[in-house]
């Protein structure tokens, strides 16, 4: 009986170390937020990300490798955060828990690298609309807003989520896709970072301008009315001609004077390689342009993307081989970290 009790005992306290250790471990990250043009953790410390952007959760899971092995590859590559790309389409297809379930899962291997997290709502078109460039990106606005409701119940306690990005890449398509105008924009990404504040989240909202999620031109005239945020571009290396810093300056880089900026997407490719599309085409010069801007404006980003399928592409493999660009942001993670 003695034996009984005592192998009981044992185990329990295994539970519970178990259950504290991972208890210890959700909260191990210090909160972030935002001070002037800076984020800042919690006792003020500057803190500038430097990260890449998984695929979406159900793709890798659904291809299993949603797992350990992929943080690590992550962390190893020299990141201090991960973006997760949430599309409409894969959210509905799994259904509201067992998205919830995949990102709970990513959550806890990212910090337990510790890696901070973005969760990105992964639409592209016109929410006013509710037109989009294509079926994968199809939402509403009510499915937006309760997807923000959502995320923020349910992370309000996790210091790990960081930020908040509300719509990944918001574009009329030249009026193929209806109008919106930046007051109209503006209206509509206030609704939500009231939302997901009045749920009890103080993950930072990130907001991106027109175009493609490129052009933040609007900002300096109109601001969004609210505090404690950041905005976002994914300046791709064809969205303007050589030399680019002036012109990155002009459309969004003036916004790190007064706010924090992240680059949620940026990343390159060559002509011939497998994936290539128009934005992205360049070399590594756009690499040295980027991350030299970057850092001489404290502006982080995070690079699109650590996946061998979808492109421009960072690894070719499963076993983490760098492609070119893949080559050249993970020497540039890693020395950034030094």
């Amino acid at each position: 009986m003695i034996k009984i009790l005592t192998k009981t005992i044992f185990f329990y306290s295994l539970l519970f170390v178990s259950h504290l250790s991972r208890a210890q471990s959700s909260a191990a990250l210090s909160q972030v937020s935002v001070k002037g043009n800076k984020f800042v953790t919690a006792n003020g410390k500057e803190i500038v990300f430097q990260g890449l952007d998984a695929s979406d959760p159900d793709k890798l899971a659904r291809e299993g490798h949603w797992n350990k092995e992929y943080f690590q590859a992550i962390k190893s590559w020299g990141a201090n955060m991960v973006r997760f790309p949430v599309h409409p389409a894969a959210w509905r297809r799994q259904g509201k828990e067992n998205y919830i379930k995949l990102l709970d899962q990513g959550v806890q291997l990212a910090t337990e690298q510790g890696l901070y997290v973005i969760i990105d709502w992964h639409s592209i078109g016109n929410l006013r609309t509710e037109m989009y460039q294509n079926d994968m990106y199809e939402t509403t606005k009510k499915e937006t807003l309760e997807f923000w409701r959502t995320m923020a119940s349910h992370y309000k306690e996790n210091t790990t989520v960081a930020c908040f990005e509300l719509f990944n890449e918001p574009t009329v398509m030249n009026g193929q896709l209806g109008t919106c105008t930046w007051p109209q924009w503006k209206e509509l990404n206030e609704e939500m970072i009231t939302i997901i504040r009045a749920n009890g989240s103080k993950a930072v909202p990130l907001v991106a301008g027109f175009n493609w999620a490129y052009d933040l031109t609007p900002v300096e005239k109109d601001p969004i009315n609210a505090p404690g945020i950041a905005y976002v571009s994914h300046p791709y290396p064809m969205k303007r001609e050589k030399p680019w810093e002036a012109k990155w300056t002009a459309d969004w880089g003036f916004v790190a004077k007064k706010y924090p900026v992240i680059l949620t997407e940026i990343g390159f490719c060559g002509p011939d390689e497998r994936g290539a599309h128009v934005p992205v085409i360049s070399d590594e010069s756009y690499g040295d342009a980027i991350t030299k801007y970057a850092a001489e404006n404290g502006i982080s980003y995070t690079v699109w993307v650590f996946d061998p399928q979808w492109a421009p592409m960072l690894i070719s493999d499963w076993k983490f081989t760098p492609t070119r660009q893949g080559r050249y942001f993970k020497s540039a993670l890693q020395k950034a970290q030094k």
